[in-house]
Order: C-alpha cells, then structure tokens, then sequence
C-alpha cells in the first residue's frame, strides 16, 4: 500500500468498466474511499462489491457524466461531506465514430465533445474549490495517443483528446503555485470494450488488462508526485513521460 493514499478521497469517473473500473479499484486498494460514478447502476454495484472485498469503501453516483448541473451538485456534495477532494481521475469518456471528419455527423461530433471536453471542464469548474482544499490535490485525466498522431478516420476521438490535454496544461499552467497537480495519462492499447470497438479485428488476448494499465495512474496520484502539465503513458517497463 502506498501510505501516502491511505484515507484520501478519490473521485473516477465511468468507473463502472474497462480503465475506470480497474483505476477505482486499484485506488481503494491503496486505502482511498471511492467516489465512483458512470451510466450503470449494475456495473457501479458490482465495482463496490469488490471494493469492500479489498476492504475499502465507495461512494457510488449514478448519473451520466453530460448532467452538467449533476457535477455541480456531486461537488457541493463532496465539499458537505469531506471539505476537500484528494483525487480525481477523469476517465468517462467515448469513441464516437471513426469516419472522415467531413462525414461525422453533428451529433456524434458534439456527444464526443460533451463526453471528453465539456464534462471535464465541468468537473474543474466544479472540484477545483475541493482540490485545492485537500493538503495534496491530484488531477489524472485520461488522454490517448491519437491526440497526437491524429490518425485519418479518428477526428472527433482525436480532436477531443487534444482539446482535452490543452485543458489540463492551461488548468496545471494556473495552479502551479498551489499545491494541485494534474497530469494526463494515456494507457495506450488496452484490452477494453472501447479498445475492441474501435479494432475489431485485433486479438485482445495480446493487449495488456485493463487492471495492469490501471497500476500506472497510481503513482501520478502520490503526495509525493511533483510534476504537473504533463502526460505519462503505459509502457510495460514503467510508466513513461511522453511532455
């Protein structure tokens, strides 16, 4: 266990399944009470189950993470019951369509767009207040390589990404005198429902779990974690720096 996360309060996003699931458990094994929240009440009920099985506690919230107004009041909730918020891991997020970007249609540009970068604005502007409260507030977002690559027919997933990171380096760039700190980490091909949606054909038994690639957000939730602004990937030797 590592000490420094024992008793903090953790918030993860889509942690009903796949990367959110594993991250939420991965953190009550440290000693962290959960903060969990997704679409799935069933999948949310399986997660605590297994989180009290590792003798920790969760907090479960369904509610889809486009209820904006929802955020709010899940933040005015943490700050009457804690004061303060330790750690957020944003992880809900969608694929969308992979298609030439002149062929998206606007719905699917602007549920991605809700999904991946209005929400977790939405969460800032909402926990910020509860981050800088905590001794040592951490913020984990889930990013993904094609914010980098940009890949033809990934446009609304990629874009979203990349509009993401930009959001985490402006909000690291204006707590950088605070304690807070808040990283980006991007897990790379993962053996999730997402991942095989998106490359049917890939065999999934060569991906690395969900709950292996989870490890790494660990150590960027740490007191003693210094960096800020910046975005780690999954690499099987160790996590890795990628800016």
């Amino acid at each position: 266990m590592t000490s420094s996360l024992s008793g903090k309060v953790a918030l993860v996003t889509g942690a009903s399944r796949g990367l959110g699931r594993a991250a939420a458990l991965a953190l009550a094994k440290q000693g962290c009470h959960i903060i969990a929240t997704a679409r799935t009440q069933g999948g949310l009920e399986e997660l605590d189950d297994e989180i009290k099985a590792v003798g920790s506690s969760a907090t479960l919230v369904p509610m889809n993470i486009t209820d904006y107004s929802g955020i709010d009041r899940l933040g005015a909730a943490i700050f009457e019951r804690w004061k303060k918020l330790d750690i957020l891991v944003g992880n809900a997020g969608v694929l969308g369509k992979l298609t030439p970007v002149a062929h998206l249609d606007q719905s699917v540009w602007d549920n991605v767009m809700a999904v991946n970068v209005t929400a977790n604005y939405r969460l800032l502007r909402s926990l910020d207040p509860l981050l800088r409260a905590a001794p040592h507030g951490r913020a984990v977002f889930v990013t993904s390589g094609v914010a980098h690559s940009t890949p033809a027919y990934w446009g609304a997933y990629s874009i979203s990404k990349a509009a993401l990171e930009a959001m985490v380096k402006t909000y690291a760039a204006e707590t950088a005198t605070t304690s807070v700190k808040a990283n980006m980490f991007s897990p790379g091909p993962t053996r999730t429902r997402m991942r095989a949606e998106a490359m049917p054909g890939e065999n999934p038994m060569d991906l690395p779990t969900a709950d292996e690639v989870a490890a790494q957000i660990i150590p960027l939730c740490t007191d003693e974690f210094a960096d800020s602004a910046a975005v780690y990937k999954f690499a099987k030797t160790g996590l890795f720096k990628m800016s």
